[in-house]
C-alpha cells in the first residue's frame, strides 16, 4: 500500500491522521519537524506528503520548496495543512509547489478522500510518461527546447529559460500530453488544485507569461495554441 508522511507539530493531529490513514490500509511515517520531514521524505520516499506550514524551525513552506530541489523527492505530491485560511497563505503554498491545501480544522474523512484522489492522479500520469517512454531520462526534447522534469526548469539551446514554478508545472502538464485539449478549469484543478481560488484568467495569464518568454528565442513560434471556445493544447507536431 502506498506510504504516507505526515509532517506536524501537534502529536494529536499525528495520532488522528495516523489512526484514519492506517485504518484505510496505508502506511504511515510521521515528524514534527522540517528537518526530520525532510530526511524522511530522503530515505523513506513516500508516496505523498501531508504537510503543516507551522512547523518549529523551517516552515512547511520552506520544506516544500526544498522537497523541489531534490531528484529523488521533487515529484512526490504535497498536501499542505495549515489553520491559515486567506487566500494568500494558500496561493504561496501552491507557488511553492504544493499539490493541494487543506485549512485546519479539518475533516479527516475529507482529508483522505483528497489523498485518494491525488495519488491516483499521480498513478496516471506515471502511466502516461511510461507509456511515452519517458520515465528514464526526465527529458521532454522538442529539438532546441528542453523541458527537464529532473532539473524543473526549461532549457532552449542550452540556456536555461526564467519560468516561474508554475508556469513551469503548467508548461510541463500540456508538454506531456501533446495535442490534446484541455480547458482552463482542467488545467486549474489539474496544476494549482481542484479548489483552488482563483478563476480561469489564472491560465491564460500563465499561458500568455510562457509564451512571451519564449517566443523570442523560438523565432515567433508558439508550442501553446489556443483552441477558441475550448482551451489550449501543446502543438502536436511542435519542433523548434
Amino acid at each position: 500500500m502506498p506510504k504516507i508522511l505526515v509532517v506536524d507539530d501537534e502529536k494529536n493531529i499525528l495520532e488522528l491522521l495516523r489512526f484514519n490513514l492506517e485504518r484505510e490500509g496505508y502506511q504511515v511515517m510521521t515528524a514534527v519537524d522540517g528537518v526530520a520531514a525532510l530526511e524522511l521524505a530522503r530515505t523513506g520516499r513516500p508516496d505523498l506528503i501531508v504537510l503543516d506550514v507551522m512547523l518549529p524551525g523551517q516552515d512547511g513552506l520552506a520544506v516544500c520548496r526544498d522537497l523541489h530541489q531534490y531528484p529523488e523527492t521533487k515529484n512526490i505530491p504535497i498536501i499542505m495543512l495549515s489553520a491559515r485560511g486567506e487566500e494568500l497563505d494558500r496561493v504561496l503554498g501552491l507557488e511553492m509547489g504544493a499539490d493541494d491545501y487543506v485549512t485546519k480544522p479539518f475533516s479527516p474523512r475529507e482529508l483522505v478522500a483528497r489523498i485518494k484522489a491525488r495519488l491516483r492522479r499521480a498513478r496516471s500520469e506515471l502511466a502516461e510518461e511510461r507509456e511515452a517512454g519517458r520515465t528514464e531520462k526526465g527529458r521532454l526534447c522538442f529539438g532546441r527546447m528542453v523541458v527537464d522534469e529532473d532539473r524543473f526548469a526549461v532549457y532552449i539551446d542550452g540556456v536555461k529559460q526564467d519560468l516561474t514554478p508554475k508556469e513551469f508545472e503548467l508548461l510541463r502538464f500540456l508538454a506531456r500530453r501533446p495535442g490534446r485539449v484541455f480547458s482552463r478549469d482542467f488545467l486549474l484543478e489539474q496544476v494549482w488544485g481542484y479548489d483552488y481560488a482563483g478563476d480561469s484568467r489564472t491560465v491564460d495569464v500563465h499561458v500568455r507569461h510562457i509564451r512571451q518568454k519564449l517566443e523570442n528565442l523560438l523565432e515567433g513560434s508558439q508550442c501553446i495554441e489556443t483552441v477558441r471556445g475550448v482551451g489550449y493544447r501543446f502543438r502536436e507536431d511542435f519542433q523548434c
